[in-house]
């Protein structure tokens, strides 16, 4: 991957697309560290950092959250929206079909994520403004007021997030949401690890064989990660020679790649979700009932039952979105169309039931490794981490999220590279 940065600094087309994308990310990370008019950071941190949900979304925004930044809800609610909007299409027919309907359709359930992301970003400024009423400064003016400046400032800062995000997929390189995110947590990890080297300086060498230990942890969970995320199962497919006028077609060989982790992250964080959101819910409305105590010590993270409910709904999210980004009767259908058939299947729905069966394997075994990655690494890190300084340094889904940009960062370098050395060669 080094070697493809530098080469891709070498190019001037590619070298200025790098600093429009890092000059972008700087302005984000600026919007990270300036303060919500209207908020008490130091209350509002403590309160946040109380709660594991919280904690999780201020991790993706690079602790934005917690410092009750203008970016604090970054682009948290653009993801649920997406998230809504692509299960409704699933279930409401005028929103699948224009899901099929090429570019226009795209463009549609494009405009209609960036309604829902701007009613749910309202809805979550609203909700922190009234659940952490404690947080705000009520001395000068009115409490509505401050209220109402603060849910402006938090959806216009959400907003802005989005946009820039757009901005350094047009302007700059990769997916610019997702370098965002990647950006967020990195920078909580870094914290976290600046944390742990103060300890050290200090004269602290327990924290030293802790950060030795935690860089030995995550080489290896990283190593494993990679490995598991670019496995990938390649059906081969065989195309019948065809004679068309004077010219024969086809007779070519390929395959289809099945890939271990084709959901991504998404099961992992649907299966959290679901657990923390009643916590968070209680946490804000009855703080203090004999429910709530129940939930967080049977149910909350780290408990046994949390452990095997966290792995039972990441296998049922696993095989849920695989049948929503997986068609094994569609993809039938276009190799048969094309004269195609797979060695030793039948064209037609032998063939669909022969890839819906590898399709549930691999998603299994995908399960599994997302249940051990939601899992392990947390406990790991905990066991390591007995000052807690390294604890929140990276989540489940941050590994996989940094795991997974960094990849796709690498293959849009190398994209784009390729791209320029055959419009050289086509000048020539």
């Amino acid at each position: 991957m080094f070697k493809t940065i530098i080469d891709a600094f070498k190019v001037k087309e590619i070298r200025n697309k790098i600093f429009i994308t890092i000059a972008l990310i700087l302005v984000y990370r600026l919007g990270c560290w300036i303060p919500t008019p209207g908020i008490n950071t130091e209350v509002f941190s403590s309160t946040v950092e109380s709660q594991s949900f919280l904690s999780l979304l201020s991790s993706i925004s690079g602790g934005a959250l917690s410092q009750g930044a203008i970016l604090a809800l970054g682009i948290s609610p653009y993801i649920s929206a997406s998230i809504i909007i692509q299960l409704l299409s699933i279930a409401i027919p005028s929103l699948e079909r224009l899901s099929k309907m090429g570019e226009e359709g795209r463009k549609k359930i494009a405009q209609y994520t960036k309604y829902a992301a701007l009613l749910l970003a309202t809805i979550q400024a609203v909700a922190i403004v009234i659940s952490y009423s404690d947080a705000l400064n009520t001395l000068l003016f009115p409490a509505w007021l401050v209220g109402l400046l603060v849910v402006l400032t938090l959806v216009a800062g959400s907003m802005f997030t989005y946009w820039l995000g757009e901005k350094i997929t047009a302007l700059g390189i990769a997916n610019g949401l997702s370098l965002l995110i990647f950006v967020g947590i990195l920078s909580t990890a870094g914290n976290s690890i600046y944390m742990n080297l103060t300890q050290i300086f200090s004269g602290n060498m327990e924290s030293l064989w802790e950060l030795l230990l935690f860089v030995f942890a995550l080489v290896f969970i990283f190593a494993f990660i990679v490995f598991m995320d670019m496995a990938e199962r390649k059906v081969p497919v065989q195309y019948a020679k065809q004679i068309k006028g004077r010219k024969m077609y086809g007779g070519q060989s390929t395959y289809i790649p099945v890939r271990l982790n084709a959901t991504g992250v998404m099961p992992i964080i649907f299966a959290m979700s679901i657990l923390t959101f009643p916590q968070l819910v209680m946490s804000i409305f009855w703080p203090n009932s004999s429910a709530f105590a129940w939930y967080s010590e049977w149910l909350g993270a780290g408990s046994w039952v949390y452990i095997i409910l966290v792995g039972l709904l990441i296998t049922f999210f696993a095989y849920f979105w695989t049948q929503i980004t997986f068609n094994p009767e569609d993809i039938s259908k276009q190799i048969q169309q094309n004269g195609g058939f797979i060695p030793g299947i039948r064209p037609g729905k032998p063939t669909a039931e022969y890839l819906k069966k590898i399709s549930n394997r691999i998603t299994l075994f995908g399960a599994g490794f997302l249940a051990i990655i939601a899992i392990v690494p947390s406990l790991i890190f905990k066991g390591i981490s007995t000052t807690g300084s390294l604890v929140s340094a990276f989540s489940a889904t941050g590994l996989l999220i940094v795991v997974s940009v960094a990849l796709e960062l690498q293959k849009s370098l190398e994209s784009q590279m390729l791209m320029r050395n055959y419009k050289g060669f086509l000048n020539k």
